[in-house]
């Protein structure tokens, strides 16, 4: 496979450029993936985002591209990483420029939860758990998120502005 030829100018925009790459199995077969960025987290060049929003925009991606993979029975949940132990369904996101972000949620006995986390200690596992018993359908938080990516508004998600907002 040849790459094309391209010119200087082209060739420092691909470098500047942020990417994501991923390499897993699944059932035995092993593939890669690039993941084509969203023009709302491409537009601005790396170096003009604070360390919060960059790590915030990426963790919406994963959210949303782990979400995918789950089926009707399973929400999104994240677990603990160097710290307690235990769970927190995820249930809002946000960041506070120029380095923390916040994840917003509840525990499995349904106590609201909220993490707020340096952007240089930040460890996020995320974990799929059975989808709430009294919900018909899975909560999707990283369809949210990725519509606030966006720029389009869901009146039901907290004041994003307010970086202590509840969730």
């Amino acid at each position: 496979m040849d790459d094309p030829i391209q010119t200087t100018a082209e060739v420092a925009e691909a470098a500047a450029m942020p990417r994501a790459h991923a390499v897993h199995t699944q059932d035995g077969v092993c593939g890669a993936e690039q993941a084509e960025l969203p023009a709302a987290v491409a537009d601005k060049p790396v170096d003009r985002k604070s360390p919060a929003e960059w790590a915030y925009q990426r963790l919406v991606l994963y959210i949303q591209h782990f979400e995918k993979q789950l089926d009707n029975e399973h929400e999104i949940a994240m677990g603990f990483v160097g710290g307690a132990p235990g769970i927190m369904r995820i249930e809002g996101m946000g960041f506070y420029d120029p380095d923390i972000v916040t994840f917003y949620g509840s525990d499995p006995s349904g106590a609201r939860t909220q993490l707020i986390q340096h952007v240089t200690q930040l460890n996020v596992f995320l974990r799929a758990l059975p989808k709430v018993a009294n919900n018909k359908e899975p909560v999707r938080i990283g369809f949210r998120l990725a519509a606030d990516l966006e720029g389009v508004a869901d009146e039901t998600l907290p004041d994003a502005g307010n970086p202590v907002a509840g969730s």
